[in-house]
């Protein structure tokens, strides 16, 4: 472990949004037990659909796309809240 300063662009719960020294970009961080059920979520999303229940299976991906975007949101309206250039195109369609 080492200590370093870094720069916070939010501390909200869950979705902190830092820049590690070294880095051109701040990142968000996600709490490992938020990312554990993540990840819970899509091995239950797999075995729906490689069981035939594309329809549940499908439903989970969508929640875990849902969670995902709402971290990518808030993100982006942070960074722009700081001037801070987007790494990617905003708003992203599907």
């Amino acid at each position: 472990m080492r200590i370093e300063e870094i720069e916070i662009y939010s501390d909200a719960s869950n979705a902190a949004i830092m820049r590690h020294p070294g880095r051109t970009f701040p990142g968000v961080l996600i709490q490992g037990d938020s990312l554990g059920s993540y990840i819970a979520l899509l091995r239950d999303a797999i075995k729906n659909l490689e069981s035939g229940d594309k329809e549940e299976g499908l439903e989970v991906v969508k929640e875990v796309r849902e969670i995902l975007e709402g971290y990518l949101t808030h993100y982006a309206e942070t960074l722009k809240s700081q001037g801070v250039e987007l790494p990617f195109k905003w708003p992203q369609t599907t």
